[in-house]
């Protein structure tokens, strides 16, 4: 194998003074101090003094860290904390790809990567990109796990979904550019995910190891194109998944057994020959979470650990338990597994991005983490203004064959209003949002009537149609379902007995339907004649529904998947 990484070529691009810093810190390294360098761990409370103590107990030193999202003086507090307390600086991480609110609750959510693309300009994802690395780095932030370059070919696959720019290769490439682009120009290392592609099947990496079905030349044609432009632009990292993807792991390795084929986080030849040597990168490669079960149920945890480490992944994502898991870690160095020369390449590397950042400069003028008067950057009205724009430019209208739109108070007045999901989940807990597009609606002037489901019996399935006509000029359903992280599907699960909750009057009295996050829910409810999609349930975009619905704002988004799932009568 060969682990020659060039310092000086990009992503690095580093001169003689900055490669004698990662030479001379590497040489002054022990065995135990370079294994500490490959693990990120996760900082999930706002008070990261115990895990601070945990590491001085066990003598660890970490090389990065990656918050949770919580309150923005608590997150900066936390990273000062973690770099005032070790000598060689850290990466500090974040999942910001539809904003900063991935990292900090005051951070601005600027709209999924759908909602992005729907916007049909890549200056929407320049500006999306730029702005949410501001507002990271405002933290102390310089590590983005994002943009994602996944493909969402299977409308039935739960986690990619609105997390991704597009079914279409082309729009996904497009958009990811400009994304990268200014984030990078923001200083922030973008991290490339989820390598080597997902949203071919239906399964969840989270729940376990998921496939790329492509055939290699297929695989080229489409994931391997964007990630090559991508990386010949200068992208620093990759994230290598718990996803596998059977026709490159036969053709470079022949003979391969079935059994043996792994997910990229734990396939050399996916990592070292087809992203390294045909795709050229030069760059840092990090794991998904290893705590996921695409990887725990890929290999036993105690072989697992060191192998992900010697099949590539320079950087090794979270812990089920820091101490056992930095047992195997050195307990696979010790036997072999990782190898002198790949510990060095790998701290190399990391290193590297390190100097690439300045964080040894920065370090030693004490502006690894900004002032505490940076945070003003967060929700500034600059940025607030964009988050506004891609929400007004994106929000599409799929169809409106009844000619329902625009809403007239005086006629529409009376609204049955259901509301589906809205609970929350993995990668976006905020929830309720019905309530508040509720109070939207009676600020214009609508009488609204949420839906009671334990009285829906006496209220609804026995009412006369002329008394629910009576009672009811409008039924409006807002849906915000999305994967909770443990469910595998994201379909719309209908209430009780009968589907009572079920769009069954849609002849009978108007209907409209609004979906603030899943764009596919068009295949469960078809025959419904006025359909929205919104791509993210944010304030911006159930603003931008209200002012589109009333007509005061046209529908200028575009899908950027097929909402009608292939269903020949979903936009009857």
């Amino acid at each position: 194998m060969d682990f020659a990484v060039d310092l000086r070529a990009e992503p690095y691009s580093l001169d003689d003074s900055r490669i004698q810093w990662v030479t001379d810190t590497l040489e002054s390294m022990t065995v135990r101090e370079k294994a500490g360098q490959l693990f990120c761990l996760n900082i999930v409370d706002e008070d990261a003094g115990p895990l601070l103590r945990r590491l001085e107990e066990l003598d660890i030193v970490p090389g990065s860290c990656m918050t949770r999202a919580m309150p923005a003086e608590k997150v900066r507090e936390n990273f000062e904390r973690l770099q005032n307390a070790f000598t060689v600086p850290l990466l500090l991480a974040g999942n910001i790809e539809r904003g900063a609110d991935g990292v900090a609750d005051e951070g601005t959510c600027m709209g999924t990567q759908m909602q992005i693309a729907a916007s049909g300009d890549p200056a929407m994802a320049y500006k999306a990109g730029y702005y949410s690395a501001l507002e990271g780095a405002a933290l102390g932030m310089n590590w983005n796990f994002g943009p994602i370059l996944d493909i969402d070919t299977n409308w039935h696959n739960p986690i990619t979904n609105t997390r991704v720019f597009s079914s279409d290769p082309e729009t996904v490439l497009a958009m990811a550019r400009e994304y990268v682009r200014g984030m990078r120009e923001a200083g922030m290392l973008v991290c490339l995910k989820h390598w080597p592609g997902d949203g071919l099947d239906e399964r969840d990496q989270h729940m376990v190891s998921s496939t790329n079905s492509l055939s290699a030349e297929g695989w080229m044609e489409r994931y391997g194109t964007i990630y090559r432009t991508l990386i010949a632009d200068g992208a620093e990292t990759v994230m290598s998944a718990h996803i596998k993807l059977p026709a490159w792991s036969r053709l470079l390795r022949p003979g391969i057994a079935d059994k043996d084929i792994m997910p990229g986080s734990l396939a050399a030849e996916l990592n070292w020959d087809l992203l390294r040597g045909k795709l050229g990168f030069n760059g840092l490669v990090v794991s998904d979470a290893t705590t996921m079960n695409g990887f725990m149920q890929a290999a036993g945890r105690s072989r697992a650990v060191p192998s992900c480490v010697a099949a590539g992944c320079d950087v090794f994502l979270f812990v089920c338990n820091l101490e056992e898991d930095f047992g195997f870690m050195m307990e696979g160095i010790r036997n072999g597994i990782i190898t002198p020369e790949r510990l060095d390449d790998a701290v190399l590397r990391i290193l590297g991005m390190k100097a690439a950042l300045s964080l040894p400069e920065k370090k030693g003028e004490g502006r690894l983490v900004p002032a505490k008067e940076k945070l003003r950057t967060i929700g500034s009205p600059e940025i607030i203004t964009a988050a506004r724009e891609c929400a007004e430019r994106a929000v599409t209208l799929v169809k409106d064959t009844q000619k329902l739109l625009p809403l007239i108070p005086e006629k529409n007045r009376r609204i049955l209003f259901h509301v589906l999901g809205d609970i929350g989940g993995y990668h976006d807990a905020t929830k309720n949002h019905g309530d508040y597009f509720k109070r939207k609606l009676e600020d214009e002037g609508f009488s609204v009537t949420p839906f009671d489901g334990k009285q829906a019996d006496m209220q609804y399935l026995a009412a006369s149609l002329a008394s629910l006509r009576e009672r009811f000029d409008l039924i409006l359903y807002f849906a915000n379902i999305k994967t909770s992280g443990s469910d595998t599907v994201a379909r719309i699960s209908w209430q009780g007995p009968g589907a009572l909750n079920s769009p069954r009057y849609i002849h009978d009295i108007p209907t409209l339907f609004v979906s603030v996050d899943n764009p596919y829910h068009l295949f469960d409810v078809p025959a419904v004649k006025t359909f929205i999609n919104g791509y993210t349930p944010s304030p911006y975009v159930m603003d931008a529904v209200i002012e589109k619905i009333l007509g005061r704002s046209d529908f200028t988004g575009v899908s950027p998947v097929d909402p009608s799932c292939g269903l020949w009568d979903a936009l009857l």
